[in-house]
């Protein structure tokens, strides 16, 4: 579980952005995360977790995919 916290942080950091915000008098840097580029490796975890905690594979695939259009940003803007 260590080495994939550990993946995941590196994939993290690889896929941030450094964004430069200028006002009259100053210059603001943040590092903006995208945690969907990470997905495969957050999916990963939860299977370590769920095999862990004795999940079934209906309990495995409903964490998986919970709200994924809205948390990794696919919402389409339809009503479902």
């Amino acid at each position: 579980m260590v080495k994939l916290a550990q993946k995941l942080m590196q994939d993290i950091d690889e896929n941030s952005e450094e964004r430069k915000m200028r006002f009259k008098h100053d210059t603001l840097s943040i590092q903006c995360i995208f945690p969907v580029k990470s997905k495969p490796i957050i999916d990963e975890i939860d299977r370590v977790l769920a095999q862990h905690y004795g999940f079934t594979d209906e309990e495995l695939d409903f964490i998986i995919n919970y709200d994924i259009k809205y948390r990794m940003g696919r919402d389409n803007g339809g009503d479902d």
